[in-house]
């Protein structure tokens, strides 16, 4: 049985004067990328310089103007590559790199030995203020652990002095999420009065959910309290740095904007520790979805994937919001019906606004494919293949000719699986457009026999076709060339056979276009019906074409 009772619910915030339910998202936060410190720290191989390199370059591409960089004082390869940013100048004047580090002297003079010659660098420092890690870890009391905070604050002030750019501080009751709110404010409070914050200096004030512990609405209320208790609150730049743990990363972040959150630390695609950090690039596409700019430059997610996965070795979820490679697919019958009838919309319609069903943004927004917006299993209905002979191929299927060839593509993929539109496609052509056995129609003539319109039989045709490769032909007349081909062949063949419906439309456009017709023909003595294809630069040949397909798919001669 499921030890349940072995765990016991975190605390809840009593504040009942919570504002941010009522608040709307209206711009994007600032943004930090820690991927290069946090999510690289959390690889199984962690990214060598010139893999930093790239990805701080793509970052920077991005619009992050504030990366956490690492932590060049306990590593060399993090200040070898801190190194190489300032000295190769890739740190544009507008940008700040973010140096984390304890406080100890040691790694302090190590730190400002990284960033010499930058003219502006956020110094973060942190401690864990939790009340298990007091407990457990330090065995210290809140005193001490608030005076540790001091004292690293202290400690940074003396090298800021002497350095000859701008430093501006940031610093991170580590474990917020486990820490009492009173006591995680008298030390963010301590800090800020150490360092002497003014809004023309404000200081960062990073509140980070380091173990994600209970639902976003309590981090939602923890981060709005703060705001609200912090002394010198527009002398702070609040900022949040959610982990995942719970699954709920995203939604933490987004209810923490609400709650009065500035700045939002995170990595692309979610990488970090355990479950990972907040992934930025879906806060940020969900801002987009809802017509907001995320002020950064995400048009093209498939060049995010790509250098994602080849620097740090993790490849992107299927199922990731945005950038999986099946998020903008559907199997579903209903989903594709709605797909295509949404799609149609757009088009007719000319709006200015992306409505289409089961789809949040158009995809092509966003770099990715529009083609292979729907998948065909055994699942799918015959939307969704009539969408894929439409958007990829051209051919609008008659609608009461959807289910008959839907059914055809559902018995393939109840043997094979997920059945490609190519396939789709062949399939079509197996089916309609090379039907030409046992009866294929190979030429004909037209004659008019009255210029009077009002005639019931005007039209004469002449039809040379083969049966089983033996050439015959008849001569008919009727109501038009369809009516008196459908004569004819009642009389050669001996079958009573009867036209239910038509279509035709243009595949392409221009002097050399091509017509499809679509034929429903009826075996009135059998009762069995069915639909014949043709294709022709000529629409009357097209519509032969279709009735002798009809003919050999019922399997009259």
């Amino acid at each position: 049985m499921l030890n349940y009772k072995r765990y016991q619910k975190n605390p809840v915030v009593d504040y009942p004067e919570r504002e941010w339910p009522n608040k709307e998202i209206t711009k994007a936060p600032i943004w930090c990328s820690v991927d290069l410190r946090d999510g690289n720290q959390a690889l199984i191989d962690p990214m060598v310089v010139d893999e930093k390199i790239e990805f701080f370059e793509y970052l920077a591409k991005l619009g992050f103007r504030e990366i956490e960089v690492g932590f060049p004082a306990a590593s060399q390869i993090e200040f070898d590559f801190l190194r190489q940013l300032i000295d190769r100048k890739l740190i544009s004047d507008d940008m700040k790199v973010q140096v984390l580090t304890q406080c100890r002297e040691e790694l302090l003079d190590r730190t400002f030995e990284s960033i010499e010659g930058c003219s502006q660098a956020i110094v973060h420092i942190y401690n864990s203020t939790s009340t298990l890690q007091r407990d457990v870890v330090f065995n210290m009391d809140r005193e001490q652990i608030k005076n540790i905070a001091i004292e690293g604050v202290r400690m940074v002030k003396k090298h800021a002095a002497a350095f000859p750019g701008k430093i501006i501080l940031e610093y991170s009751p580590e474990s917020f999420t486990g820490t009492e709110l009173d006591y995680a404010l008298e030390v963010c409070d301590a800090v800020v009065e150490e360092w002497g914050a003014t809004p023309e200096d404000p200081i960062i004030i990073n509140l980070p959910s380091t173990v994600e512990m209970t639902t976003p609405n309590v981090f939602a209320d923890r981060i709005e309290w703060m705001s609200k208790h912090l002394k010198n609150r527009e002398s702070i730049i609040l900022s949040v740095h959610p982990h995942n743990d719970r699954g709920t990363g995203v939604a933490s972040a987004e209810l923490a904007i609400l709650a009065g959150a500035d700045r939002v630390e995170g990595t692309l695609f979610g990488n970090g520790e355990r479950t990972g950090n907040v992934d930025i690039l879906n806060i940020a596409y969900n801002m987009f979805s809802q017509g907001i700019d995320p002020k950064l430059a995400i048009e093209n997610v498939n060049e995010s994937i790509e250098i994602y996965e080849r620097c740090c070795k993790i490849p992107v979820h299927p199922r990731h919001p945005y950038a999986g490679k099946l998020v903008f697919t559907a199997f579903s019958g209903s989903h594709q019906d709605a797909i295509n009838k949404g799609v149609k919309a757009m088009k007719e319609r000319g709006g200015d606004y992306w409505q289409v069903p089961y789809l949040p943004i158009d995809p092509a927004d966003i770099g990715r494919e529009y083609e292979p917006i729907v998948r065909i299993n055994s699942q799918s209905g015959k939307g969704g293949v009539a969408f894929i002979m439409d958007t990829y191929f051209g051919f609008k299927l008659p609608k009461s000719m959807h289910r008959e060839f839907a059914n055809v593509i559902q018995a393939m993929s109840e043997k094979q699986g997920e059945v490609t539109p190519e396939q789709i496609m062949q399939a079509f052509r197996d089916e309609y457009l090379d039907r030409k056995e046992p009866i294929h129609f190979r030429k004909l003539k037209v004659d008019d026999l009255s210029d009077d319109i009002d005639s019931e039989f005007d039209t004469c045709v002449h039809v040379r076709y083969t049966d089983d490769g033996v050439e015959k032909e008849f001569e008919a007349v009727g109501n038009g060339p369809l009516d008196a081909t459908v004569r004819g062949l009642r009389e050669v063949l001996g079958c009573n056979i009867k036209i239910l419906d038509y279509d035709e439309h243009a595949i392409t456009a221009g002097a050399g276009s091509q017509a499809a017709a679509y034929i429903h023909l009826l075996n009135a003595e059998s009762g069995q019906a069915t639909y014949g294809v043709g294709v022709s630069s000529n629409i009357t040949r097209a519509s032969l074409r279709a009735i002798f397909s009809a003919l050999n798919r019922l399997g009259i001669r």
